[in-house]
């Protein structure tokens, strides 16, 4: 058996490497060892995404002084060093400075967090209207103004082929004009269900009897987003991805065309 050269290792390497940045540009998808979140794509997710790493800057600050605490405490309190307990039962300055730091660290995190909240609700200022419905398994996508709808369902792992992926792909994406804000019409036929797109920072329940609104706003880059029911509903739960594929408009308005003599209402 011969063993590989450290070259062919090299150029192996770059050409994994490569293929993994290819993928990334083209689509929002769960990478192997993802410790972080997926790149957001979007204002809501590049909000969002700021939001997260402001509060992960304030944790790790909060957890770091609480330690340091415990650390001086546990050394400057032991019983060696302190044979004789202080007998203290409060302390007016210290009882302020507890109460009063807490209140400003969470005004801080609240002006961000309103900002987000409030920003999520423009669900007004849309170009055009999806509505999606949560089936166990699968999903079904109508558009209104369009007279389109179809079901999508997850392709089975033996009939994955090309650059399809594993427990992702789906037979009928559901298709957007990229630069497009777009309002989400979500709803259920049984269980409840979770309509989740993480690179696009969307989550919002599926549930029988009432319509639940949303918005995203998809980058002018075409691109491929993936997502999954994130709300347990039962036994084929994990069966059921999203996928949102973003189209220039000419390409996107030629779908239209031959959706609407294959999939009319």
């Amino acid at each position: 058996m011969t063993l590989p050269s450290v070259k062919s290792i090299f150029y192996i390497g770059v050409s994994l490497v490569g293929l993994l940045f290819a993928q990334s540009a083209l689509a929002s998808v769960p990478e192997p060892w993802q410790m972080g979140l997926q790149a957001p794509a979007g204002s809501i997710a590049e909000k969002a995404n700021s939001l997260h790493n402001l509060l992960l800057i304030i944790i790790t600050a909060i957890s770091l002084f609480v330690l340091a605490l415990l650390v001086y405490v546990s050394i400057r309190f032991r019983a060696k060093a302190n044979p004789v307990p202080s007998k203290t039962s409060h302390n007016t300055i210290i009882e302020i400075l507890w109460t009063v730091v807490p209140v400003l660290i969470l005004v801080v995190i609240a002006v961000p967090s309103f900002r987000l909240l409030y920003y999520l609700d423009q669900t007004k200022d849309t170009e055009m209207v999806v509505k999606v419905t949560g089936n166990q398994w699968y999903w079904n996508y109508e558009y209104p103004d369009e007279q389109i709808g179809f079901d999508s369902y997850m392709i089975d792992e033996e009939d994955i082929s090309g650059d399809q992926i594993r427990l992702l792909s789906v037979d009928n994406e559901m298709i957007v004009p990229a630069g497009t804000r777009i309002k989400l019409l979500v709803a259920g036929n049984d269980v409840m269900h979770s309509f989740f797109v993480p690179s696009l920072a969307v989550q919002i329940y599926s549930v029988a009897g009432r319509i639940n609104e949303a918005w995203i706003d998809v980058p002018e880059e075409p691109k491929v987003y993936y997502g999954q029911c994130n709300q347990i509903c039962g036994v084929n739960h994990a069966y059921m991805p999203i996928v949102i594929r973003s189209l220039p408009r000419d390409e996107y308005d030629a779908w239209v065309e031959n959706a609407r003599e294959e999939f009319a209402l």
